[in-house]
């Protein structure tokens, strides 16, 4: 396991980091499902301890994932090592009726880092994330203000920002104009790369970067066919239509796995490659549920050629528009 600088801080990070979504288990709040569905407590447990056996030191949860349940297995597997850095998030939560809210008040954003920090049986969470706040919870300041308070307290070492899917650069613009918060998590992938930009202005300034969603919900790794089918638990079951996988294979296959033989490695270590040949990130966090996604995802890593690593950044012009276009319409 190679290891990065979380920007100007004073966390070192695997390159290749723990997404804890899906341990989280299935969820359901209002009607909508939040969750990868169902998991098994005792093959996450063995998944985390497989992972810190591989060098993987950074976990990253929230404490919507699950409502808790995801940070709740972290804390049992690793309570308070100092070896392990564990980033969550904040802001998301069940509303009085029922359904899915966000809450970026001072005060509830306080109180649900006391929770979380109970869950993880930890001291001090090393990195605490809004969970996609937007730019008017930022102007607001309340959130901001929080996060400064418990940074101040001892509560949480670094915080930054989980930024949205589809339009990243409002809420990274308003944090770095103001030099406020230390880190970003975004969505980059081989399909998805519109928050280039803002990775690099970021990087430039100092800020840690995350790369959530490397596989893009595991299309990428080019084992989901057309006849796959999810649990309706699972939010991949509105997410990936059967059209969708079916031109996304049709670019792998023609466009990108001959460069993975090239490599003599597979289509989800190149996708993961790709990412860490960006030197702006700190870590890349693909979606860990056993040990066997450890082992795959920590695996047959490559340093790309520049040549080939601009060839794929090309393909995001040429060829994956098609594909984001119909993602974003899935939201």
């Amino acid at each position: 396991m190679n290891y990065r600088k979380f920007g100007n801080t004073d966390l070192t990070v695997s390159e290749i980091g723990f997404g804890a979504w899906a341990i989280g288990g299935t969820a359901n709040v209002g009607g909508v499902e939040i969750g990868w569905g169902p998991s098994d407590d005792e093959v996450s447990v063995q998944a985390l301890n497989a992972a810190l056996d591989a060098g993987i030191n950074f976990y990253d949860t929230a404490d919507f994932y699950g409502l808790g349940h995801s940070e709740k297995l972290i804390g049992e597997v690793f309570g308070n090592r100092k070896d392990v850095l564990i980033a969550t998030k904040v802001g998301q939560k069940v509303g009085t009726d029922g359904k899915p809210t966000v809450d970026y008040s001072k005060e509830y954003l306080i109180e649900a880092c006391e929770n979380s920090l109970r869950r993880l049986k930890r001291d001090v969470i090393d990195y605490y994330q809004l969970h996609v706040a937007r730019v008017q919870h930022l102007e607001d300041g309340a959130c901001i203000e929080a996060m400064e308070t418990l940074k101040e307290q001892g509560k949480i070492r670094y915080w930054g920002s989980s930024l949205i899917t589809f339009s990243p650069s409002p809420e990274a613009e308003f944090l770095m104009q103001k030099h406020q918060g230390n880190g970003f998590q975004l969505v980059l992938n081989l399909i998805n790369q519109l928050a280039v930009p803002e990775m690099e202005n970021a990087g430039s300034q100092g800020y840690g970067i995350i790369a959530r969603m490397p596989l893009q919900f595991g299309l990428l790794s080019g084992k989901i066919t057309p006849e796959s089918t999810f649990s309706q638990d699972d939010h991949r079951s509105y997410r990936l239509t059967p059209e969708l996988i079916r031109n996304t294979l049709e670019i792998l296959n023609s466009k990108v796995l001959p460069m993975a033989k090239a490599y003599e490695t597979s289509l989800s270590a190149l996708a993961l490659s790709f990412i860490l040949g960006f030197k702006e990130i700190s870590t890349v966090i693909p979606g860990i549920r056993t040990p066997r996604h450890v082992e795959l995802n920590t695996q047959g890593l490559v340093q790309l050629s520049k040549a080939d690593h601009q060839y794929l950044r090309e393909l995001y012009q040429s060829d994956w528009q098609q594909i984001m276009q119909a993602m974003q319409a899935k939201g």
